[in-house]
């Protein structure tokens, strides 16, 4: 059990110096995005982490918190060189466009407005007293406001989801907000004739497991 306890305690001062070289590597890249210092640094951590977690395991039955597999260091090298060598040298030629549609039933429209009204509340400066939300396009809008615009922020009771469908294409340039008028439903989502669909996937969010493993297709 002796050289079980050395072996412990010299992997577990493995793991405390390799997450200091990683902090050290990442205060050092300061935010460059595919780092290779910080790319090493981190299979070092993730591999110390994982080989103490499995050491623990063997000695006492226990484990770590860190869910982590071991990472081939040469392996990591090739992919790593790899990824930079394609985003230097093979951009894709097209502009990627996701076309969303989500459509919505309304169970009651006070009820929607009360959670908007809240939304808005909670996004106004202390002090202020907020406009009433009016109606339910503007309630909607409020609540996609709050969240950022994305869609998760409409996953509420007061909302209640039908179908929807995902586009995409393939285009050649994208988007000009400037060149639509604010009012236009149609230009920003309108494709040009030389767009390309690469697929669609259709939402159904009230079928059965067995139906739902049928829905969406792509073309």
């Amino acid at each position: 059990m002796t050289d079980q306890h050395g072996e412990l305690d010299a992997a577990l001062e493995r793991v405390i110096e390799t997450a200091r070289r990683h902090l050290a590597a990442v205060r050092a890249a300061q935010g460059r995005v595919d780092d290779d210092d910080v790319w090493q640094a981190y299979v070092a951590l993730n591999n110390a982490s994982y080989a103490y977690d499995e050491l623990l395991l063997d000695a006492f039955g226990e484990v770590t918190p860190w869910d982590v597999e071991s990472i081939d260091p040469d392996e990591a090298d090739e992919r790593f060189a790899g990824a930079e060598g394609v985003e230097a040298s093979d951009p894709h030629p097209r502009v990627i466009s996701v076309r969303q549609r989500r459509d919505y039933r309304v169970p009651s429209i006070a009820a929607l407005v009360r959670v908007a009204d809240a939304a808005r509340r909670e996004s106004t400066p202390e002090g202020d007293e907020p406009a009433p939300v009016e109606g339910v396009g503007e309630a909607v809008l409020e609540l996609l406001q709050s969240g950022d615009g994305s869609l998760s922020a409409l996953d509420v009771p007061e909302l209640e989801p039908l179908d929807g469908v995902v586009m995409v294409s393939e285009v050649g340039t994208p988007v000009d907000l400037e060149s639509f008028d604010d009012d236009d439903p149609v230009g920003p989502f309108q494709p040009a004739a030389d767009d390309r669909l690469v697929g669609r996937l259709d939402e159904h969010p009230y079928l059965d497991d067995e139906e739902h493993d049928h829905a969406g297709h792509s073309h």
